[in-house]
């Protein structure tokens, strides 16, 4: 059963189905990653599409998301979504921005990883990783995710959007951590406003 657990896992999270992609967003919101991977996992191992879980009693889907947080909250938000989707999309995610963003609860950075994660369409998503990194970087100086998201647009070219998002959680995760940054192990210090400013700090 363990086993059967791990490859159905990795089935859920490698298939770019956009449903997934989706609600694992959703559930994503305000809270750590292995809390999300672990909400969706329970999801859908209970509940394998769309139809499932739309009719799935309110409070078995709050047991399942629980270690995501807000688990009432999203528990509700998914039902809702995935019922809105039956009926207005015929149990399909739209593709595009515009449609993405009339639904409950998604908003740019959501609609963005729909958009790059399930169908490879260019975008920048913007989480938190990728807003503090690229202001430590000095590339930006914003106070808001949104306006990251405008001004990495301006610079970075179109064709590499679809990679930045993951290359620079990767980065977030294991290197430049919100608390313990690996400064010693960054090959990018160079670079590096907040690094290059810590070490004249040190020096003076």
């Amino acid at each position: 059963m363990e086993q059967l657990n791990e490859i159905y896992t990795l089935r859920v999270f490698e298939d770019r189905n956009p449903y997934r992609v989706l609600i694992r967003t959703i559930l994503s919101q305000r809270t750590r990653d292995n809390n999300t991977d672990q909400a969706t996992k329970n999801l859908f191992l209970k509940y394998k599409d769309i139809y499932e879980v739309a009719d799935a009693p309110i409070e078995e889907l709050e047991k399942l998301v629980k270690v995501a947080g807000f688990y009432r909250v999203k528990a509700r938000r998914v039902k809702e979504v995935s019922n809105l989707l039956i009926d207005q999309f015929g149990g399909e995610v739209p593709n595009n921005s515009k449609e993405l963003l009339e639904l409950p609860g998604v908003g740019q950075k959501t609609a963005n990883c729909v958009l790059v994660f399930a169908f490879q369409k260019p975008a920048i998503p913007v989480d938190t990783h990728v807003h503090r990194i690229s202001n430590l970087w000095g590339i930006v100086n914003t106070m808001q995710p949104e306006k990251t998201e405008e001004e990495l647009m301006k610079i970075v070219p179109k064709k590499l959007w679809i990679e930045l998002n993951d290359l620079m959680v990767q980065f977030g995760q294991t290197i430049c951590k919100p608390i313990y940054k690996q400064c010693e192990q960054c090959p990018l210090t160079e670079l590096c406003d907040y690094y290059l400013t810590q070490y004249e700090n040190k020096n003076e």
